[in-house]
């Protein structure tokens, strides 16, 4: 026999919550209440027959081909499943030694078994048990509907097997203890977190869940397209109905669907056996069902409620009859399994199977904030479902204009609105703000959903579900792509450790907007929320993107957790950036403040203080943010026709220890984002130049910014609210192929947190150490990655007026990077009459196209477009022409004047005054998109 490392019963519940190193210790269990005896079920999981992690690191768009390649090859199983031929001698040992293997690869009786799934369920006796794994059942507890059944000491297994994985259906909660010691904070007085205190009536703070998403911009109304299956995780409770009811369960769904408009009938059904009705599960099943069925109101809805989570997830990844596209789970796995033992590597090879069944998978990542309602003083977060490979969904409280009067936590954000608070307004803008002139159901500020209070020495209720969780899950490395994204997720307390940062997006989930979805029973409506919502609701969020993708010609999401990052790096105006709130909710029990545990009974405890506020860019209590629906689904598509197109798009080849040199020949645009004056230096090849930087204006635009005035419906007022707040000057020079690009700040030298995401997207940020101030070198054309690869398109053109004068633009190809035209390069005789005779046809008929005025918005098409043209722009004021080329424009004490300024993803900026004006670079913003006109057209 081999000893498993890290198998015992505390490493399958109590990881990171005792130090207890037996379970009688433990649970502090009388030897009177202790037996050997039990039953239980488990799950021998089996390595696979090769290892996946070449595919699992690949690009979307190669992953993607890979697995469609397996699929069509009919070799997917047979390459990652298990070995057949030690399965079956695996299984038929164990049927030798006279202990039962239940379940098939249907799944029947609820448990999946199967050389595909790596998976043998076997039920156990007491000394099966000790037969299998050296060491027999026990039992404690007064009662047996009280009992605990567990082991001691390690499990083994005999030498030959090739056991990867168990999952045992013998868990508890876990035990848990002060690991925090005397730590102890007071806490400040009335709301604990800013935007959760509305006192408006549930009527009036609940949205269905297609006004959710009109809130969050989403470009195709809910249930105008036809969507893919989406997956419950609903352990025990499936569509059980309670013994009094007077509807069947189909009843009171589509009831629920006619109050909402939808005529249609909801299209469900159930897998794995229920339990008996239990209210507290049946609230969080009608609510999940309800947000799916509102939202998504065309997607099937799928029931999965094997016998607790575990089961129900495998069965939801391996239904190969309804094979959904989509798994949503509310339920937190209770047990918390240690890192490196067979129980926490069972669950992470499930979600690799998902990755491989190309599902994409959201969690509800809790409603205990930091300490996610365990009593250990420390911050907590599951260590079982917080896998890389499912998206971990926190929660947010959004504060519509309807709702923002009635809290008092947010009089001063509205003070500072009515005062025009630049400061305040431009944070607001990040977070979501489309007019400081919001009404009715319009996002005006949006906080993490965090609803403790403290009245006196009452509360805050940390044993219950009052706010969104987040923070570091140490048994895993943090994650390739929160790494490229800059992160080092670390956590808070007295033991800082790396490890995966979550969650990683949010939305609403209570405090001041709930969801209106069914009652527990399905009788009537009632709001829901917490994180169990936002994870449905980024489902229903899925299933659409899904069904944009597949209209434009590209293979459904699948696991996408890369691609999210990679938008919130070229295109962060996908992401309303939560700043506002925090998540500190630590404590252990005994101390001076009185509340109530989950079961409602009265405890004291003594918060400990630690925790995650919110912040700009990516935080441990909000994430990358929520989304910006319409941003987020032009973001993606236009990745994953890049990705699959296979075009070579890099700006630069190299990494940060090697060294950058240019990508081509090609002229580059370096643009300084200094927080302070700075002086800064440029190499290329065996040159050097210096320059004296200046502090970036308080509100020069920024990526964001820029890219969320690209909406129709983003207001002019706040365009023009930030006018005339300059950068740097721009410098702009030819670079050839294989040239090194060099970048010093102030005395240091500087690196590249995001390039992986922003370099094949024509940008990159050299950053500074203390990550304050950048040179942002640029591309000055954009590169045609166009859906299918296909010539001869039409591409949407929109643009953004922030200029007085009349400005007119004009589109032309280029022959490279650097602007040659038929061997004309910018700045010499004949330039202009070649870009012109080059220029791309708007849909008008026009090759000039005029903006629409101070600070109005405007959308039209080029046509004619090819795959892999290189396209250049350049403007009239009226008087003056300037390029995307300095070398063609007017030159300042002799040095040629830069007009553009690069915002993101095939975004630009132009300075449209002689000279370079207030170098303000948002007269003229425009954006090309070359993928969105595919298909149906509806990120148009």
């Amino acid at each position: 026999m081999a000893v498993l490392a890290n198998s015992t019963f505390l490493d399958h519940t109590s990881y990171n919550t005792t130090t207890a190193t037996t379970v009688q210790e433990a649970y502090d269990i009388p030897s009177s209440m202790i037996s050997v005896g039990g039953t239980t079920q488990v799950a021998i999981t089996l390595g696979r027959a090769n290892d996946p992690t070449d595919l699992l690191n690949m690009s979307w768009a190669d992953r993607q081909k890979a697995i469609a390649q397996y699929n069509d090859d009919g070799t997917l199983w047979s390459t990652f499943g298990a070995d057949q031929t030690e399965f079956n001698t695996i299984r038929a040992q164990i049927e030798a030694m006279g202990i039962p293997v239940i379940g098939d690869a249907a799944g029947s009786f609820g448990f999946v078994t199967s050389a595909e799934s790596r998976t043998i369920w076997v039920s156990v006796d007491s000394a099966q048990f000790q037969a299998l794994f050296g060491t027999p059942l026990m039992t404690a507890g007064p009662t047996p509907e009280q009992q605990l059944v567990y082991w001691n000491g390690s499990l083994s297994v005999p030498d030959a097997w090739n056991v990867e994985g168990l999952w045992v259906l013998a868990g508890a909660i876990p035990a848990v203890q002060n690991l925090a010691g005397d730590v102890s904070v007071t806490l400040p007085e009335g709301a604990q977190s800013i935007g959760n205190s509305t006192t408006l009536p549930w009527p009036e703070t609940v949205l269905s869940p297609a006004q959710v998403q009109e809130m969050y911009n989403f470009p195709v109304p809910a249930g105008s397209i036809s969507t893919g299956t989406i997956a419950l995780i609903e352990p025990d409770i499936g569509d059980r109905m309670p013994a009094d009811a007077t509807r069947t369960f189909q009843q009171a769904l589509d009831a629920y669907r006619t109050s909402l408009g939808i005529t249609t009938p909801a299209d469900f059904y159930t897998v794995g056996p229920m339990g008996p009705y239990d209210s507290d599960a049946a609230v969080e099943r009608s609510m999940d069902v309800g947000i799916i069925a509102a939202g998504a109101p065309n997607s099937r809805i799928g029931i999965y409620a094997g016998e607790g989570t575990f089961i129900s997830f495998q069965l939801a990844i391996w239904d190969l009859i309804n094979n959904p596209d989509i798994i949503a789970s509310s339920f937190a796995e209770v047990v918390k399994s240690a890192a490196g033992s067979p129980f926490h590597a069972a669950y992470e090879q499930l979600m690799i199977d998902a990755v491989l069944r190309n599902m994409t998978v959201y969690n509800a990542l809790g409603d205990g904030g930091s300490g996610d309602e365990l009593a250990n003083g420390l911050p907590n977060i599951d260590p079982n479902i917080s896998s890389s490979y499912v998206i971990q969904v926190g929660g947010t409280s959004a504060s519509t204009a309807n709702v923002i009067p009635s809290d008092a936590t947010l009089a001063d954000v509205v003070t500072d609105i009515e005062a025009g608070d630049l400061g305040v307004i431009w944070r607001l803008v990040a977070g979501g703000l489309m007019d400081v002139d919001a009404e009715g159901n319009d996002l005006v500020i949006e906080t993490v959903w965090n609803q403790y209070r403290v009245t006196g020495l009452v509360g805050p209720d940390y044993a219950v579900n009052q706010a969104g969780s987040g923070g570091v899950d140490i048994s895993r490395p943090t994650p390739w792509y929160q790494t490229a994204f800059g992160l080092t997720p670390t956590t808070d307390g007295p033991d800082p450790q790396t490890g995966r940062g979550a969650p990683d997006v949010s939305a609403v989930s209570g405090g001041n907007l709930s969801f209106l979805v069914p009652n527990a029973d399905m009788t009537g409506y009632a709001p829901g929320g917490g994180t169990s919502a936002s994870s449905p609701f980024w489902a229903t969020v899925s299933a659409q993107l899904n069904a944009i993708f597949q209209d434009q010609g590209l293979p459904q999401l699948g696991y996408y957790n890369d691609l999210l990052y990679q938008v919130a790096a070229i295109t962060p105006g996908a992401f309303n950036d939560v700043t506002y709130g925090s998540i500190f909710s630590t404590y252990y029990e005994g101390g001076p403040y009185s509340t109530f545990d989950r079961d409602g009974d009265p405890i004291t405890i003594t918060p400990t203080g630690y925790g995650y506020e919110t912040g700009p860019g990516y935080d441990l209590a909000t994430g990358l943010g929520s989304p910006n629906l319409t941003l987020l689904a032009r973001s993606l598509t236009t990745i994953g026709h890049t990705q699959w197109t296979d075009l070579d798009t890099n700006l630069l080849e190299g990494d940060s220890s090697a060294g950058w040199t240019s990508a081509t020949n090609q002229s580059l645009l370096f643009q300084p984002i200094f927080s302070s004056d700075l002086d800064w230096s440029l190499s290329i090849g065996g040159g050097s130049v210096s320059f004296s930087g200046v502090q970036s204006g308080a509100y020069a635009w920024s990526n964001q910014f820029a890219q969320q005035s690209l909406q129709a419906d983003f207001s002019a007022d706040l365009v023009t609210m930030f006018d005339s707040y300059g950068h740097g000057s721009v410098y702009q020079s030819n670079v050839a192929m294989d040239v090194a690009v060099g970048i010093t700040l102030g005395e240091g030298g500087t690196y590249q947190p995001q390039s992986t995401f922003t370099n094949p997207f024509g940008f990159m940020d050299f950053v500074n150490g203390t990550q304050d101030s950048a040179v942002q070198v640029a591309r000055a054309v954009a590169l045609a990655a166009t859906a299918g690869g296909a010539d001869d398109q039409d591409v949407v053109v929109r643009m953004r007026q922030n200029g007085v004068n009349d400005i007119s633009v004009l589109f032309y190809a280029v022959d490279d990077a650097a602007g040659t035209v038929n061997g004309i390069a910018p700045g010499e005789a004949g330039y202009e009459a070649a870009s012109t005779g080059r220029a791309y046809v708007s849909s008008d008929g026009e090759i000039w196209i005029d903006g629409a005025g101070y600070g109005a918005y405007s959308q039209t098409m080029i046509t004619g477009v090819d795959m892999g043209d290189l396209v250049a722009m350049k403007i009239t004021n009226g008087t003056n022409t300037f390029y995307a080329f300095a070398q063609a424009n007017e030159q300042v004490n002799g040095q040629s004047v830069g007009h553009l300024w690069n915002y993101g993803l095939n975004t630009w900026g132009w300075e449209d005054l002689y000279g370079g004006g207030d170098l303000d670079y948002n007269d003229l913003v425009v954006q090309l998109d070359f993928t969105s006109a595919s298909g149906s057209g509806w990120l148009v």
